[in-house]
């Protein structure tokens, strides 16, 4: 795997991606963020060497470079599922790529339905610790050891002073953000009513189909990751209506101001 890491760093930066400071992964419906960006560079996924191409319609499946309050970022703009038919080890190519390149710090956003009933549709969680149902892990390929501990600790996954400076800025931005734990499950199917019971005995106040694999990753290369879920439906087992997509997809376009607020106030002071 390494060698096919320098192939495609190598690419990237004979393109002019050099030196980045801040790796950026968008979810669905979160694009806006690019508008505050002095964008140099972008690369359609399709185009990179042994990179998966995003297969979702509303994925675009680009990777972008530029400046961000002052930092270079690299933004990828659409993500990569294992529902999409991808491994985990698919998935999370791109965080080794970044940190290939240089990236000192990963910010994560996805979409998410909400379990903890105190939490509201178009309000956005700090993920403070997660479960992983994807029934895998992108630690589990032979040569691992290679790359990093193999037995990496997960005690706190999420950064601690990022988290603290997220809360810090929601606080002086009087910007709703929750806190919570995240569980990752495969889909693309949503979850029935039952499943809905059991995530919340299990202790989950949000749920969704991504970010655990690159938080792993993160993990295993000692790259300082936080994550913030856009929630975009309520997931009520007792009144559970059928998923509309096209509201989830206006639901996290309408909470996506505030979390670009937080991530590039976040940004600026690193």
């Amino acid at each position: 795997m390494q060698k096919f890491i320098n192939e495609t760093s190598d690419y990237l930066r004979n393109k002019g991606f050099e030196n980045p400071e801040v790796g950026i992964i968008l979810g669905t419906g979160l694009g806006q963020l690019l508008k505050k960006i002095d964008i140099e560079k972008t690369v359609s996924y399709n185009h990179i060497p042994n990179f998966p191409t995003a297969t979702v319609e509303f994925h675009t499946g680009k990777l972008i470079y530029g400046t961000l309050e002052g930092k270079k970022v690299i933004v990828m703009q659409g993500r990569f599922h294992v529902y999409e038919g991808y491994s985990l080890t698919d998935v999370t190519y791109p965080v080794r790529v970044m940190h290939a390149l240089g990236i000192k710090k990963l910010l994560v956003s996805n979409a998410s339905g909400a379990i903890n009933f105190d939490f509201k549709k178009g309000e956005l969680m700090l993920i403070d610790d997660h479960i992983n149902l994807q029934g895998g892990s992108p630690l589990a390929f032979k040569g691992v050891e290679k790359m990093g501990e193999r037995f990496v600790d997960m005690s706190a996954p999420y950064d601690s002073e990022m988290n603290t400076q997220l809360k810090s800025i929601a606080k002086n931005n009087a910007i709703n953000l929750h806190e919570g734990v995240y569980a990752s499950v495969v889909g693309p199917q949503l979850e029935t009513r039952a499943e809905y019971r059991y995530l919340k005995i299990i202790g989950a106040d949000a749920v969704g189909m991504s970010t655990v694999p690159e938080v792993i990753v993160a993990n295993h290369l000692g790259l300082p990751v936080a994550a913030v879920s856009v929630l975009t439906d309520e997931c009520d087992p007792d009144n559970l209506k059928p998923v509309n997509i096209p509201e989830i997809i206006e639901m996290a376009g309408k909470a996506e101001p505030a979390m670009i607020t937080l991530f590039t106030e976040l940004i600026k002071s690193l």
